[in-house]
C-alpha cells in the first residue's frame, strides 16, 4: 500500500469545501444491531443543501486532543463548517472496506430515479460469495427500487445490493468504477482510489484506499442528501413481502446508531487489512460533529464505534471561539 503523507492546515477545510460543492445535489463484515425503524424521506433531492457548505473560518476553540483512541488514522470537524478539530495522519491512504459503500450510493443518488426497478441478477449472489462479503440475502430474480437497495446497502453492508446497483448505474460495473474514480478525483479527493463499488479486498487488501481527510469530503458530500441521511440513521429497515420481491430484514452494522445519543450514521467497514473503521456523524446541542477512523484495532466488533465515542464526547466538550473585536 502506498503511503503518503501530507501538511493539514485550514487549507485542508477549502479542500473539503470544494469537494462537497462538487458533489452537492442539485434544484466488509460488520455486526448488526437490532432497533426502531424510521420513515425513509422523500426520493427527490432538495433544492438547497441540508448541510451548510463549509467555510474556512474557525468557530471552535480547539484545545487538547481526544484520548484513547486507537485508530492508524481519524479525523474529526465540525460538519457545518468544515473545521478540523483533530486528526490522525490526516493524508495517509489505507483501505477503508466497505466505507466505501458510500462513493456508490452518492453516484446513485447523483444519477436520481430511485423509484426505478432493478431486478437482482444471479451475479450479484455470487460475486458476494466469491469474495467473501457480507450480504443483504437478496432473493436473485426479485425486483425492488434503487432506493430500497440503497437500504440493503448501507445498512446490512450487502455486496450484493452493491453489485447490483454498480450493474444498473454504471452501466455495468466497470463503468461504475471508472464514475468512482472520476467522482472522486473531481471532489478533489486525490488520495482515494476504487478497484470495487463494495471495499472487499480485491484484487488485493490494499488496493481500494482513502485517506481520513478524503473521506470527510465524501461523507460531507452525501449526509447532504435528505434520502441517504433518512437510510443511516435507521436502526433497521423492515420490507414487507411485495409484489416481485421477498420480504426483507436489514440491521444496521453501525453500533453508535441506538446507543449514542445524537449518532445519525453514517457507514461502517472491516476487512482484515482495513481493520474496522467507520465514517460517522452526530449531532448535540446545536453542534453537528462528523469524523472518521480507519484501522481501529481488532478487538471486538465495536472497536471503531469506540473510537468515535472519545472523539465526539472530546468534541461535543469543546467551547465555541470567542468573537473576535470588530
Amino acid at each position: 500500500m502506498r503511503l503518503r503523507a501530507r501538511i493539514v492546515s485550514l487549507t485542508a477545510v477549502a479542500v473539503i469545501a470544494v469537494g462537497v460543492a462538487a458533489c452537492a445535489p442539485a434544484a466488509g463484515k460488520d455486526s448488526p444491531r437490532p432497533g426502531k425503524q424510521a420513515a425513509i424521506a422523500p426520493t427527490s433531492p432538495p433544492a438547497t443543501p441540508s448541510h451548510p457548505s463549509p467555510s474556512v473560518t474557525p468557530v471552535i476553540q480547539v484545545t487538547g486532543a481526544p484520548g484513547g483512541v486507537k485508530a492508524k488514522g481519524a479525523v474529526l470537524a465540525d460538519a457545518a463548517t468544515g473545521q478540523i478539530l483533530w486528526g490522525r495522519d490526516l493524508g495517509t491512504e489505507r483501505p477503508m472496506a466497505s466505507v466505501t459503500k458510500v462513493m456508490t450510493a452518492l453516484l446513485v443518488l447523483q444519477g436520481g430515479n430511485l423509484g426505478q426497478q432493478i431486478r437482482v441478477p444471479k451475479a450479484a449472489f455470487d460475486y458476494a460469495w466469491k469474495y467473501g462479503g457480507e450480504t443483504a440475502s437478496l432473493r436473485p430474480g426479485d425486483v425492488l427500487t434503487a432506493q430500497q437497495l440503497l437500504a440493503a446497502l448501507l445498512l446490512p453492508s450487502g455486496a450484493d445490493a452493491a453489485y447490483t446497483l454498480a450493474n444498473a448505474y454504471g452501466p455495468g460495473m466497470n463503468a461504475f468504477i471508472a464514475r468512482m474514480n472520476a467522482t472522486a478525483a473531481r471532489m478533489g479527493m486525490t488520495h482515494t482510489h476504487f478497484t470495487t463499488p463494495d471495499g472487499l479486498p480485491y484484487p488485493t487488501g490494499t488496493a481500494t484506499f482513502s485517506t481520513p481527510s478524503d473521506l470527510l469530503t465524501l461523507g460531507l458530500a452525501a449526509m447532504r442528501y435528505p434520502v441517504f441521511r433518512s437510510i443511516v440513521d435507521l436502526r433497521f429497515y423492515h420490507l414487507p413481502k411485495g409484489h416481485g420481491h421477498h420480504q426483507y430484514w436489514w440491521d444496521n452494522t453501525d453500533g453508535l446508531i441506538g446507543s449514542y445519543s445524537g449518532a445519525m450514521g453514517i457507514k461502517t467497514g472491516y476487512t482484515d487489512a482495513a481493520r474496522h473503521c467507520l465514517l460517522f456523524e452526530a449531532a448535540r446541542n446545536g453542534r453537528t460533529l462528523i469524523g472518521v477512523v480507519l484501522g481501529s484495532p481488532p478487538t471486538g466488533a465495536a472497536a471503531g464505534a469506540q473510537d468515535a465515542e472519545k472523539m465526539l464526547n472530546w468534541g461535543f466538550r469543546l467551547h465555541p471561539r470567542a468573537p473576535v473585536p470588530g
